[in-house]
């Protein structure tokens, strides 16, 4: 019997473009063993030439190459064939990378070195998907990089980011105090579809209570005491554009009712109005706090929790990605120089402090440092036992509250034993009488005083630190400082 000898049929066909010939070789291998035919080359004429011979299902590129970068080849690319499928691979593993990426019609980004699975794996997708996706595309001109950093940690926020510019997603920011929450908000807003309209913020911690529909949805004159005329809220003030709500683990209930209904239903009314107000801005929320264990604890609605966490992003605290760190700083010192401020180096030592250093207030702590240092240090050069003074200066100051556990933590987890004794005391002094009314409030306030004298006195009278380890809004610890008269001693040592 005769044999006929069939080739199997491949998945498709690749082009590769990378200057670098072991880059090149690895992936061929890794394309070839999945079943692709790749053709690859060291220059952008020669991937260009393959192109327009009608060559190739899909494109993997180098952005800098000895004859042309591939940023300026791309748009060439989808002229001509806006089917092809590009995936960008880069070194230069900045923000504004993955952007440029994104806007010039890629269809993936990936930092070098990067995973040979991870990209057959995205090989694989973009060749299944519709050849027919159209892209607003909607190229951006700015100098300033909006967000510092390489580790892997930030490419994964950078790449994210890049999917969700051309997007209405709503967001939800989670990361500690100090992580840049507000700047992930800014760049979806400054480098997407709304970006000609305006960006609005609002602290959801910063605004009293009862005040905070009123600044959402605005007040109609009359609405409450001293509403002497209309105000327009966030939400009008946001028309076109974008919306932060940080802190918003911190919103009242009947507050988020409102927001859940707007989300719904787009649309609002004024306080004290009666006509419904169409609404057209993206949200993106941010938070500190857990805001699942908020839901068990019932101040926080469930329903609204998953209507805001539609793309959850997760930024990383600075001590997980610490080799940032010179990064962040020499950009500081060049933004500080920008401003006006003296003109700095650093040492590769104190660097190394830096890098060393835990960082409990995250890039803003790391900035503020920077800062400080530009403005007051008498050497052009900051060495070593300047940083280590500064750290010094800074382990004297109030210890991170999630440090502060002793032994004043079993006390205060014997306080229901210790209060229960006294209830039963005080009920017994009556005989078989029953103590006057009013006796929550009474013992509330007997409680409420001391624990908040002695939770100011342990945080040296800085009422944020307080109110973050009572678990309280900034505005609530106030009110009750003033109503229980609380005298409040700073310690300035």
């Amino acid at each position: 019997m005769n044999q006929t000898s069939i080739l199997p049929a491949t998945k498709g066909s690749i082009l590769i473009a990378d200057d670098d010939a072991a880059i090149r070789t690895v992936v061929s291998q890794a394309l070839t063993r999945a079943g692709y035919e790749v053709r690859a080359t060291g220059t952008a004429g020669m991937l260009w030439r393959w192109v327009q011979g009608g060559d190739g299902e899909l494109i993997i590129t180098d952005v800098v190459m000895p004859d042309e970068n591939a940023f300026d080849l791309i748009p060439r690319i989808r002229n001509l064939r806006p089917e092809l499928p590009i995936i960008v691979m880069s070194a230069q593993n900045t923000f504004m990378t993955a952007i440029k990426a994104s806007e010039r019609g890629a269809y993936d980004y990936l930092p070098k070195p990067f995973d040979l699975n991870e990209l057959v794996n995205i090989v694989g997708r973009a060749m299944s998907e519709p050849k027919n996706r159209k892209l607003d595309v909607d190229v951006i001109h700015q100098d300033e990089i909006p967000m510092v950093g390489r580790s892997p940690a930030m490419q994964d926020i950078y790449r994210i980011l890049a999917r969700l510019m051309q997007t209405e997603l709503t967001v939800m920011v989670n990361g500690e105090s100090g992580t840049g929450k507000e700047l992930v908000a800014r760049a979806l807003h400054d480098f997407g579809k709304r970006k000609r309209g305006p960006f609005v913020a609002i602290n959801m911690a910063a605004i009293p209570r009862e005040l905070i529909e009123s600044e959402l949805f605005g007040h109609e004159k009359g609405a409450f005491t001293g509403a002497n005329a209309r105000s327009s809220g966030r939400f009008e003030q946001a028309q076109g554009g974008t919306l932060f709500l940080d802190e918003i683990g911190d919103m009242p209930m009947e507050a988020q009712t409102r927001l859940l209904r707007v989300l719904q239903q787009g649309e609002y009314t004024t306080v004290g109005g009666r006509t419904a107000l169409k609404t057209d801005v993206r949200i993106v929320a941010a938070t500190n706090k857990d805001l699942t264990s908020l839901i068990a604890q019932g101040t926080f609605r469930e329903d609204l929790y998953y209507r805001l966490n539609v793309v959850p992003i997760r930024l990383p605290a600075l001590r997980e990605r610490a080799g940032d760190v010179p990064d962040l700083v020499r950009h500081f010192l060049i933004m500080a120089e920008k401003e006006g401020l003296p003109r700095k180096n650093i040492d590769a030592e104190a660097l190394n402090r830096l890098k060393a250093y835990s960082w409990p207030g995250n890039v803003r702590e790391l900035e503020n440092l920077v800062r400080r240092l530009a403005a007051l240090c008498p050497q052009e050069t900051i060495t070593a036992p300047i940083i280590d003074a500064e750290i010094t200066a800074d382990q004297h100051r109030p210890a991170p509250l999630h440090m502060a556990m002793n032994e004043a933590d079993l006390a205060v987890e014997s306080l229901p034993l210790t209060i229960e004794k006294h209830l039963t005391d005080y009920f017994a002094k009556f005989g078989g009488d029953l103590p006057p009314d009013g006796l929550y409030d009474r013992m509330l306030q007997q409680f409420e005083h001391p624990l908040i004298s002695v939770t100011l006195a342990a945080t040296r009278g800085n009422q944020i630190r307080a109110a973050e380890l009572l678990g309280l809004n900034r505005n609530t610890l106030r009110k009750k400082i003033k109503d229980l008269d609380i005298r409040v001693i700073k310690n300035l040592l």
